[in-house]
């Protein structure tokens, strides 16, 4: 055999060169052809996100992947372009932060995980996995995941293109435009992050450098906490401990400051409040010492912070120098001295500027008791001892006395890195021996040293208590003396970015193990470098730092700590092999916790939370949430679903099984047959915070199957409608398809209710008051518009109804009386009606001859549709073997319908009644409305005195708005029609059900003539109403039903309420007039008031508009009184009383009339006030005026006519003013002004008086002023009032707040803009000046002020509110705390 060389130089047979060779074409057209199909394949466009870094967080990873791409292979792709071993990170869903992650081992395709094919953007995170960062790939495993990956999913369209550099190169940090949004991961910068409560930045800053701080931390940890001597929660040195044993220790990204501040004593609210790092240094320090007092660490803070310096004075005539030993923890540099305009360039000079001495000669002369006189001297302060840890305060905080605002310095100050001291010592101080003559101060002044140029401080309350004061300071100083030349290094620079009002902390620290600077901010940790320290000085050029865009320009160091370089006492970290025994077991505590959390977490992440809904046999309808891991079968989850809805003993396990429920639209999706075993995450499509779809725990009765509901059909309620009794029967649901036609779906509605096909009408309500009759044979559901859920109503019957339009007949009538109708409930008045509006009503009643004949021979009970809420899914979850055997066939059987009330059918006049003693009235009516052919009522009882109730009786000690009650709208239920009963209601009073229509009322009142108008002209009135007052849609039909409600439709009496069913298309006019049987009165004579939710009754006066803006189950309330005539207005009339303490008081309820004048509205009004109020007085000394909320406005003139010269309209409020004198104004022109003088030297305000202008000119105001009050002109000065009236200030800040002798020629311009009558306006002399106060008589003034203010309802301003002081609780909690404000 001839043997020839293959590609590995091995001899082969020549033969197996060709079958080689054919096999390699095969491989090769198989490749290509598995690439054709993949093209050919749906494929998933995935975008991703990666949070894990803010380096990455503006990157995205776009992936292209077939959709049958598995999750398992959805993460190596992710991997590979991610450059992270796949192993430690999350895939999330990213449109829910708190979304579960997708199954890394999962062999789920894309399309089956929820993913949307077809080119749509499904966007992904790529997140921690249990709190830590992911792991970057090497290039060894990063070259052997790539070559781990198949063939196929090298041919994948995976992008983007991969990145640019390396993550955490070197080239990261030595840009010179690197900003703090270049954040490094944790295990590259190797520190935690502390996360942000609220407004804690402050605090974390602080945290922080203390962390960082190796003398602190380490005697920190040597300190044992004694669980048995202090409760561990309110141990600050014991959180302290615990927080820096996370922060070295963790896995985490970043921990909780919580159980610190909880230790603080402090609760969820002082998260929300703004502090100061160096006030919370100074009282976290107290803190300590006092919780360290008895211990090793009592002086340790002492130690490692405080310093001493000298405050002294020297006499300049005998050099007698008196000096005293202060101590302290930082030192405050000022920035910009107190009236300079240039502010210190770096912090050596502000140092030699703090210790400058100055002198004090003239008044300031100091009194030498070695000269016995008062001698120039020189001031100053030396510094004796410096503190191991040097911390320096810029002083970047300071008070604008120009605008009386807080204000922040953001001028620029260097700092070196390194800082030599020893130019700021006392040398020939530190040669002197100390004498016990010298005070040491320290403890008084808590940490802070005395010098004028500290004494800057500007706050407001100079007696709050900030911190904790110490009760002893025995404790003995023990300070670092200096042998050599104090030289210090910078190793932390607090941050402060923002204005005076408030902004954001960070700290700025290097590390001692290996001189690398980070940037601690909040959780984000991150490595920085020298040049973003000096970018830290301030000034106004380059960039800001973190805030490079928000805050630009104020972006500097506030806080600098420096440590003394001493190789000899400088401290290193202890390693986590170097702990004290009690700190590693603290270390080993933590780690168990945090695995138990861990564990926890990953519970969490793998449960599925969805709605669980059920249909309880006793219970009706309940919901709740299930909670079931996503391991768990289907079958498991419904016995966790039964127990949870409590069905033991009610029905049995095998009667119940979960399906796949849309609650929104009452929609049954699917049923799970067959797969009683697979795992809920795979049915439920995998772990999410929140699902499309709900369950439903669906029971059947023993005898009956569980339907299967399979995915694309579609939930029909089907309601037969009978044409001869006009009732529609409650729903049966029907499953159907989209794709089959009218025809087929006619068929499968015959099947299920028994039904001719072939007769069949099919009416489709796809929305409200939306009927569309499909009529199309062969058009399919989905071309007909239905949807998951649908309402159809069928009719079949032989009736020639079917051979008129659609719109004309009878069942498009019935359906959209059922579309419009809407359920009321009606509060009739309390008192009897009396004899005459019962022998009205009977009239009436009795004149009635429109009634068919056939009528009251029917003794049918009406009841209106209702849908229960119960039905609603026991009827579309089952429609059992019943539906099929013939019991369907029952259509006919009163059960199966729920009759509406025809409007040609009365109630039976032979009706047995049962009443009550105290129903018998309303009752009567009810009777006496439905006995067609009954007379006049011949009761005794019956003829008592009418009494009719005005408003002002009902309201007098209410007060309503005046808001229309037809402005508002609600939706409507098309649902719903009446109550929920099935068959007729058989009141507790023995009474049925009873119906009047508004087309038979219409014909009682024929020939009679009413006022039914409006008392709104721009409403229609003219062109809605005949001459005889009735609406013109009165020859529509429109449907009135009305019973006495039961116990359970109303709180209140039953028989004082009526349930009224009504077209919700009836006008406000026709409605009054259906009521007005029961009422008892004519329409004139009562009025209808609509109950808002709060209770709050608005009276609806407009009756030429509908009912249109009622639903389901509002009420009204009716009210005994006249009713408004055409052109009439009711309005509320208010007195004007300018110098009472409540300006405005309700007097009564009145009504004018359009064409009226003032004078003839003046002259109706007086009678009613002196009946009802007790006001007796003259047409001539009252005047009637604008009410605009509280303010009075223009004087309303005799002559004056309403709607010609006056705008009125519904719930009109009008002011009534009683005149001293006579009336003034007698013209439009005239302007009437409200003035009050106030007297600085008294700081009195005067009573109002009213002046009388001519013109809107100013000097006229201010020579009426000075005419009325003897100020001379010259010196006359005045302002306008703010607010609405009786614009009352406090005597405190009148004289400066509002705007005195505006610069204006006239009253109508700004600022005054003093346009119409009712304006306020104060006035002064100027010579006087205001009254020099005692603080106790300020003190005294105030609170008088403020409890006159506060009863007038007027804002107090003159006391802002103080900014809370940061205090650390020994004992708990502030509630405890007796000096708390």
């Amino acid at each position: 055999m001839e043997m020839v060389p293959n590609e590995e130089n091995q001899f082969v047979p020549k033969e197996g060169v060709f079958w080689s060779c054919r096999q390699s074409l095969f491989d090769e057209i198989k490749r290509i052809s598995q690439i054709q199909n993949a093209a050919e394949e749906p494929r998933v466009l995935c975008i991703i996100q990666d949070i894990t870094s803010a380096k990455m967080i503006n990157e995205r990873l776009t992936l292209n992947l077939p959709a049958s791409t598995t999750l398992s292979k959805l993460y190596d792709d992710v991997a590979h372009k991610a450059r992270y071993v796949k192993a430690t990170f999350d895939l999330a869903w990213g449109n829910t932060p708190d979304m579960a992650p997708l199954d890394r081992s999962s062999t789920m395709s894309l399309s089956d995980s929820s993913f949307e094919p077809g080119g749509k953007k499904n966007f992904l995170q790529l997140t921690d996995k249990d709190g830590e960062q992911p792991q970057i790939a090497s290039d060894e495993s990063g070259t052997a995941d790539s070559s781990g990956l198949d063939d196929s999913s090298q041919e994948r369209f995976i992008g983007p293109l991969a990145r640019d550099s390396t993550v955490g190169c070197s080239s990261d940090y030595s840009s010179p435009s690197y900003s703090y949004s270049s954040i490094l991961n944790k295990s590259e910068t190797g520190y935690v992050g502390l996360i942000n409560q609220a407004m804690t930045c402050y605090l974390n800053s602080l945290l922080q450098t203390l962390f960082m701080t190796p003398e602190f931390r380490n005697a920190l940890y040597n300190w044992e906490f004694e669980e048995t001597e202090e409760d561990p929660v309110t141990s600050i040195p014991h959180q302290l401990q615990r927080l820096f044993v996370l922060l070295q220790t963790t896995k985490k990204r970043a921990i909780e400051t919580t159980d610190v501040t909880r230790s603080f004593g402090w609760d969820s609210s002082e998260a929300w409040q703004q502090h100061d790092v160096q006030e919370l240094c100074r009282v976290m320090f107290d803190a300590l010492e006092q919780k360290w007092k008895q211990t090793k660490q009592a002086d340790l803070i002492n130690q490692l912070y405080q310093g001493k310096l000298k405050d002294y004075v020297c006499c300049l005539e005998c050099g007698y120098q008196s000096w005293r030993v202060d101590t302290y923890l930082d030192i405050p540099l000022v920035i910009r001295p107190f009236g300079a305009s240039q502010a210190y360039g770096s912090v050596e000079e502000a140092l030699h500027a703090f210790i400058q001495p100055e002198t004090l000669d003239g008044p300031n002369q100091y009194s030498c008791e070695r000269c016995n006189k008062k001698c120039d001297a020189r001031k100053g302060l030396r510094f004796l001892h410096f503190p191991y840890l040097l911390t320096l305060q810029l002083k970047r905080f300071d008070f604008d006395y120009t605008t009386m605002h807080r204000i922040k310095l953001n001028d620029r100050m260097t700092f070196p890195d390194e800082l030599d001291m020893s130019p700021f010592i006392d040398v020939e101080d530190e040669k002197s021996p100390q004498t016990e003559s010298c005070t040491d101060s320290g403890a008084e002044n808590e940490g802070s040293c005395h010098s004028d140029q500290m004494s800057n401080d500007f706050s407001t309350d100079d007696c709050m208590d900030e911190g904790i004061c110490l009760d002893s300071t025995g404790s003995t100083e023990r300070v670092l003396k200096p042998k050599s030349l104090p030289t210090f290094e910078l190793f932390s620079v607090m941050v402060h970015s923002g204005s005076a009002a408030g902004g954001h902390y960070y700290a700025c620290i290097k590390s001692f193990s290996d001189g690398q600077w980070y940037s601690f901010n909040d959780q984000h940790v991150s490595k920085i470098t020298q040049e973003d320290i000096r970018k830290t000085y301030g000034g106004s050029s380059g960039s800001r730092g973190y805030y490079s865009s928000a805050f630009a320009s104020s972006t500097n160091a506030y806080m600098l700590i420096y440590r003394l370089k001493d190789p000899s006492k400088n401290a290193k970290y202890l390693a986590a092999e170097d702990f004290p025994e009690h700190i590693k077991s603290l270390v080993l505590k933590e780690k168990e916790s945090e695995e138990q959390e861990k564990r926890q977490r990953e519970i969490e992440r793998n449960t599925c939370k969805i709605k669980l809904f059920c249909v309880h046999p006793v219970k009706m309808m309940t919901e709740s949430k299930l909670e079931v891991h996503k391991d768990k079968t289907l079958k498991e989850a419904t016995e966790m679903a039964y127990k949870m809805m409590e069905l033991d003993g009610v029905v049995s396990l095998d009667c119940c099984r979960l399906v796949k429920y849309d609650e929104f639209h009452e929609y049954l999706e699917r049923s799970y047959e067959g797969e009683e075993d697979t795992p809920m995450g795979l049915l439920l499509g995998g772990v999410k915070s929140s699902y499309m779809f709900d369950l439903l725990l669906e029971t059947r009765k023993p005898e009956q199957v569980f339907q299967p509901y399979k995915p694309g059909e579609v939930m029909v309620k089907v309601h037969v409608v009978d044409l001869k009794s006009e009732a529609i029967a409650t729903p049966i649901s029907v499953r159907a398809y989209l794709n089959q036609t009218i025809t087929e779906f006619k068929q499968l509605i015959a099947q299920a209710a028994g039904l001719s096909a072939e007769t069949m009408r099919v009416v489709l309500e796809r929305c409200y008051n939306d009927l569309r009759l499909l009529y199309v044979p062969n058009k399919t559901l989905k071309a007909e518009g239905f949807f998951r859920s649908n309402k159809v109503f069928v009719e079949s019957s032989e009736s020639t109804d079917h051979q008129v339009d659609f719109t004309e007949s009878l069942l498009w009538k019935l359906l959209d009386r059922h579309g419009n109708t809407i359920r009321l409930l009606v509060l009739l008045p309390e008192q009897s009606p009396g004899t005459l509006a019962n022998r009205t009503l009977c009239q009436k009643v009795g004149g009635d001859s429109d009634v068919p004949a056939e009528g009251s021979k029917s003794n049918r009970k009406s009841v209106e549709v209702i849908e229960e809420c119960t039905d609603k899914l026991k009827n579309l979850s089952l429609q059992q073997q019943d539906c099929s055997t013939g019991d369907s066939q029952k259509s006919s059987d009163a059960s199966d319908f729920e009759h509406i009330e025809s409007p040609t059918r009365e109630a039976d006049s032979n009706a047995s009644l049962t009443v009550a003693a105290d129903n018998r009235e309303l009752e009567n009516r009810i009777r006496t409305t439905a006995a067609g052919s009954s007379g006049p009522s011949s009761d005794p009882e019956n003829h008592v005195a009418g009494e009719e109730r005005s408003d002002s009786e009902v309201n007098n000690d209410r007060s309503t708005s005046s808001v229309d009650s037809d402005i508002l709208s609600s939706s409507h239920s098309s649902d719903t029609l009446c109550n929920a009963d099935s068959g007729p209601i058989q009141l507790a009073n023995g009474l049925d059900s009873h119906s009047i229509t508004s087309s038979r009322r219409s014909k009682a009142h024929e020939g009679k003539k009413e006022t039914w108008d409006t008392a709104e002209e721009d409403s229609g009135t003219d062109s809605e109403y005949d001459d005889n007052g009735k609406s013109k849609a009165e020859a529509q039909y429109l449907y009135f039903r009305a019973e006495p409600c039961s116990q359970d439709d109303s709180s209140s009496d039953a028989q004082k309420c009526l349930v009224v069913h009504v077209d919700k298309r009836i006008t406000l006019a026709a409605f009054k007039l259906n009521l007005e049987p029961y009422v008892g009165v004519a329409t004139t004579q009562f009025k209808v008031f609509r109950v808002y939710a709060n209770n709050q009754e608005f009276e609806s006066v407009r009756l030429n508009e509908t009912l249109s803006s009622f639903s389901d189950d509002n009420k009204i309330t009716i009210r005994l009184g006249r009713a408004l005539k055409k052109g009439e207005y009711r309005v509320k009339v208010y007195q004007l009383l300018v110098n009472e303490p409540e300006p405005c008081k309700f007097l009564v309820d009145t009504v004018f009339a359009k064409g009226m004048t003032v004078r003839q509205s003046k002259e109706e009004l007086l009678p009613q006030l002196k009946e009802q109020c007790k006001l007796d007085l003259s047409i001539d000394s009252v005047r009637l005026r604008k009410k605009t909320w509280k303010n009075p406005g223009t004087v309303f003139l005799d002559y004056h006519v309403y709607e010609e010269d006056i705008s009125i309209s519904s719930n009109w409020e009008v002011f009534l003013e009683v005149l001293n004198e006579p009336e003034k104004m007698k013209s439009m022109s005239q302007l009437a002004i409200l003035t009050r003088r106030w007297s600085p030297t008294t700081m009195k305000l005067g009573p109002f008086q009213e002046v009388i202008l001519e013109s809107s000119n100013v000097e006229e105001l201010k020579e009426k002023l000075s005419e009325m009050s003897n100020i001379p002109l010259e010196n006359l000065e005045f302002a306008k009032g703010r607010g609405t009236f009786p614009c009352d200030i406090s005597v405190l800040e009148i004289h400066q707040d509002l705007d005195w002798n505006p610069k204006v020629s006239t009253l109508n311009v700004w600022p005054l803009y003093i346009c119409d009558d009712g304006a306020v306006v104060f006035y002064r002399a100027s010579t006087e000046e205001p009254k020099e106060l005692s603080d106790e008589e300020r003190g005294e003034l105030m609170k008088r002020e403020s409890s006159r203010l506060l009863k007038t309802g007027h804002r107090v301003s003159y006391s802002p509110r103080k900014e809370k002081a940061l205090k650390i609780y020994l004992d708990g909690g502030p509630a405890k705390d007796s000096g708390q404000d």
